[in-house]
């Protein structure tokens, strides 16, 4: 969606560009030091900024064709203050800045921890909308484990969940500011570029090309997908016209071919349990990289390569966990959690869509995989919290907010409330929360809240009970299901 930004008034700009050179240093003296900021995440404190709400970003971004050296960058991001601002913070780390404007005026810049924190030269009024200009590099290495760029065989992709984006590019880098984009990357003409959204031209410059994307729905910047690689674009049809599209590397095109064409029928059977598909394309990137996980970055989720040509997983099993990345285009994309705490709706939503597709599809029994995950279940609630009151991640190790707890554990959560309401109105309140919340976020008391209104009673002490209790609470329907210490509780990497 393009974006009309108000232009910057003559006699601002006047004064701005008079007083830039003098005024900045001042300015920036007579402020407290720069400090890292957040917007109140309780399990990420300095993740989000206070201040603003961005409206779109515009990334260009340049590969050298080699995934070991920074890619040069340039990020602009449109934004509405929100309150008056003297200085503001972006999340931003992972590379190297050598400019940062404010509405086509240079600002002062430095870095605190994990933020770039940016003095204009003038002060921003609440109500104002502005555009930040960020040059800057955006450096693919660096441990596996903490997100960002991920080096594949031929290339790049990315996984910025939970919250990694701000490794890639300077971000208001929360799932509660949700914004449009435009990506703009130059590479190799050997090599292809896809990201999220629809193709928005392609320029052919001889030795390299660039390739335009936009997304038409907002997205979390965790959500973000860029691929660079010697890939083949797949294209077919979904439901009603849907155009898809599936990135592969070219060698494994016909390889993948059995895998990829199973998405229109998985579309289908996911409109019939929530309603219509809410973007404007969708896909998969299989990436030949080896990250533990597979993740729902919007319209293109991401999988290891290995997932389709391990002999040892069972078609069922395969298919479950594309349905699952699936579901989550409509759960933790579509509407997205205010805090990482509501991670719970994401995860045990997708766990549940993955759960009942192979039950229906390859008899495999939901009844069963919910009692286990009963019994394992104050287990998982010691180690890693209650559903939406999580524990914190380890420290430098931010992937570990994704435990069992979040998953089975949380699918068990909305198994006990079909059970308690019953299945004619638990499957209307699966259909109203992604109509009702699409496009947006939403928080654990939303869901509990429409919960209640669809049952036509209260459900607090349900709620209170599933989602906050350090032990499980009786399964309805179920008296004899026993909650057990596990003795092999299963903590590797899950979907995403």
């Amino acid at each position: 969606m393009p974006l009309v930004r108000n232009a910057l008034p003559r006699a601002r700009w006047l004064r701005a560009a008079v007083l830039v050179a003098a005024s900045t240093g001042l300015v920036a003296a007579a402020l407290p030091a720069p400090a890292p900021l957040g917007i109140g995440d309780p399990l990420f404190p300095h993740l989000g900024n206070p201040g603003y709400d961005v409206l779109a970003y515009d990334l260009d971004l340049t590969y050298p064709g080699v995934n070991t050296k920074p890619l040069a960058a340039v990020t602009r991001i449109d934004a509405l203050a929100t309150a008056d601002l003297e200085r503001l913070n972006l999340d931003f780390t992972h590379g190297s800045v050598s400019a940062v404007t404010v509405d086509d005026i240079p600002a002062a810049y430095t870095g605190s921890g994990e933020d770039l924190i940016v003095t204009p030269a003038l002060p921003i009024d609440a109500g104002e909308q502005i555009e930040i200009t960020v040059t800057h590099t955006s450096d693919p290495t660096g441990p596996a484990d903490t997100g960002g760029w991920v080096r594949t065989g031929d290339g790049l992709a990315m996984a910025n969940q939970a919250d990694a984006a701000h490794r890639v590019f300077p971000s208001n880098d929360h799932p509660a500011d949700k914004a449009y984009f435009t990506f703009r990357i130059t590479a190799p003409s050997a090599l292809t570029a896809v990201a999220n959204g629809l193709p928005a031209g392609r320029v052919d410059h001889g030795a390299t090309t660039t390739w335009t994307y936009r997304t038409r729905h907002p997205m979390a910047t965790e959500l973000a997908q860029v691929s660079i690689g010697s890939s083949t674009v797949v294209h077919r049809t979904g439901p009603g016209g849907l155009p898809l599209r599936d990135v592969v590397r070219t060698a494994d095109r016909e390889l993948m071919e059995p895998w990829l064409r199973k998405t229109p029928g998985q579309l289908e059977w996911m409109e019939r349990q929530v309603g219509p598909y809410p973007f404007e394309t969708y896909g998969v990137l299989v990436a030949d990289a080896d990250t533990g996980f597979e993740l729902e970055t919007q319209t293109l989720s991401l999988f290891e390569r290995g997932l389709f040509t391990e002999p040892g997983y069972p078609e069922w099993y395969v298919d479950s966990i594309m349905v699952h990345e699936l579901a989550h285009q409509w759960f933790g994309d579509s509407v997205s959690p205010r805090t990482w705490s509501d991670l719970w709706l994401n995860e045990g939503h997708a766990s549940w869509y993955e759960a009942l597709y192979a039950e229906e599809k390859a008899g495999k029994s939901m009844e069963r995989r919910m009692e286990a995950a009963y019994a394992a279940s104050d287990e998982w609630r010691a180690d890693g919290g209650p559903p939406a009151a999580p524990e914190p991640p380890s420290p430098g190790h931010k992937i570990s907010l994704f435990r069992p707890v979040v998953y089975d554990g949380s699918a068990l959560v909305l198994y006990a409330l079909r059970q308690e309401i019953g299945t004619e109105a638990f499957g209307r309140l699966e259909r109203r929360w992604v109509a009702d919340h699409r496009d947006s976020t939403a928080t654990t008391a939303d869901f509990t809240a429409l919960a209640g209104e669809i049952a036509g009673r209260d459900l607090t002490a349900f709620f209170r009970d599933w989602l906050y209790a350090a032990k499980t609470p009786p399964m309805p329907g179920h008296p004899d299901w026993r909650s057990r210490p596990a003795e092999a509780v299963r903590t590797a990497a899950k979907p995403a």
